[in-house]
């Protein structure tokens, strides 16, 4: 894909998300055992980084634990969402929207990140590899983050190698939206962690999804 199709295709994928923002937010209630089990091994208490926050249920987590959080999503409806359930839920989160592969932050900023059904989104292997070049760009030495992708391993698919599909989104009255997604094989996640600025911690496959446990590599 060259940098133009790219570029089309990452507007398309935002534009989706803008456009079933409220009927995705009000499926993604509650934070995802995976990330809660995360959370709980790690220390807060300085800056937190939802990467992909969507309505901010996973924000919200963070709050409970560090001293600021930042939410980045590319889809400015979504952030709508998640400025509303922090607003009616009471926590601090500093929205931004922003690519995944160009973060607004400073280098060595965030403590405590999760990187959780979002980089599936990514259209090619290059700003899918680059958005965990910036993960490690923007983590402290000391930090840790949490990334996960949808794999082959879920039983929804038949295939063991990783490619690219469409998922429908149905929004009430039937319409159906579809959404890009790189299904990762899980040997497939592993190379693209390792060919980042990234390393691993732990690996695990939970519900279908691949988790890696990261840190930035020593230089």
């Amino acid at each position: 894909m060259d940098e133009n199709a790219d570029a089309t295709e990452r507007r398309e994928i935002r534009a989706t998300y803008d456009r079933i923002a409220a009927h995705f937010s009000s499926t993604r209630e509650y934070a995802w055992p995976e990330v809660e089990q995360f959370l709980d091994g790690v220390s807060g208490g300085g800056v937190a980084l939802d990467l992909g926050c969507g309505n901010g249920r996973h924000a919200e987590l963070l709050a409970q634990n560090a001293a600021r959080v930042v939410g980045v999503d590319a889809s400015r409806g979504l952030l709508e969402e998640a400025d509303s359930r922090a607003t009616e839920r009471a926590f601090d989160v500093d929205l931004l929207q922003a690519d995944a592969a160009r973060l607004p932050l400073q280098a060595e900023s965030i403590g405590v990140a999760v990187y959780v059904a979002t980089l599936h989104h990514l259209p090619t292997r290059e700003a899918r590899v680059g958005s965990l070049d910036e993960l490690a760009r923007v983590l402290t030495p000391e930090g840790r983050a949490l990334v996960s992708a949808w794999s082959t391993a879920h039983d929804k698919f038949d295939q063991t190698e990783g490619f690219d599909t469409e998922v429908d989104w149905t929004l009430p009255g039937g319409e159906t939206v579809p959404r890009f997604y790189h299904i990762y094989a899980p040997d497939e996640f592993e190379e693209d962690i390792e060919a980042s600025d990234l390393e691993f911690v732990e690996f695990e496959i939970s519900s279908g999804n691949c988790y890696a446990q990261v840190r930035a590599a020593k230089q």
